[in-house]
């Protein structure tokens, strides 16, 4: 069970490659994407935001909400995978940098309670050296899963990031302590 993370440019390859069912865009209002055809409905979340960390003029800032959005699609995918049909999921923003690897991060700190903020960073930082998770999307999940400022703390820890204006797909194993 995988979790992919690309940019918009790699959506259609992301999904047909990695054979995902489950889809989550993190857009702004002007660039969100439809629903995905061949993605069932229910299983694609899309989340209206922009890549910011402070309040600007006709500008989504990310709330507490959209975290319980993240958190609650992910935990749902999770407890219907199988051993026998794992479907992976797909996330994805603009350039695959910012609010994909910042929801990939809350979506791996998520399911895996018994795992370590700073391991699960820097196994992100591992398969994704240029990932610049949003500061804010990071620190209102730190509140929304009670980790008392660890997961922001570890992403702070992380060496700096490789500069690319497009990140490139990627993947982590959805269960950290099998991968």
């Amino acid at each position: 069970m995988f979790i992919h993370v690309c940019p918009l440019p790699a959506i259609e390859k992301t999904l047909r490659d990695s054979g995902a069912g489950h889809l989550l865009s993190l857009m702004g209002p002007s660039g969100m994407v439809d629903p995905w055809p061949g993605i069932e409905a229910g299983r694609h979340l899309r989340i209206t935001i922009n890549d910011i960390t402070e309040p600007g003029e006709g500008l989504v800032l990310a709330e507490a909400s959209h975290i319980e959005q993240i958190v609650d699609f992910v935990k749902s995918w999770s407890a219907h995978q199988t051993a026998r049909s794992p479907q992976p999921m797909v996330i994805h923003c603009w350039a695959g940098i910012s609010r994909s690897t910042a929801a990939a991060y809350i979506a791996l700190c998520a399911l895996n309670e018994a795992v370590s903020e700073r391991a699960v960073a820097n196994a992100l930082r591992r398969a994704a050296p240029f990932a610049k998770p949003n500061p804010r999307l990071v620190g209102l999940a730190d509140t929304v899963l009670g980790r008392r400022g660890r997961m922001t703390a570890a992403i702070e820890a992380l060496p700096e990031a490789e500069w690319l204006a497009t990140g490139r797909p990627f993947a982590l194993p959805a269960n950290m302590s099998a991968g």
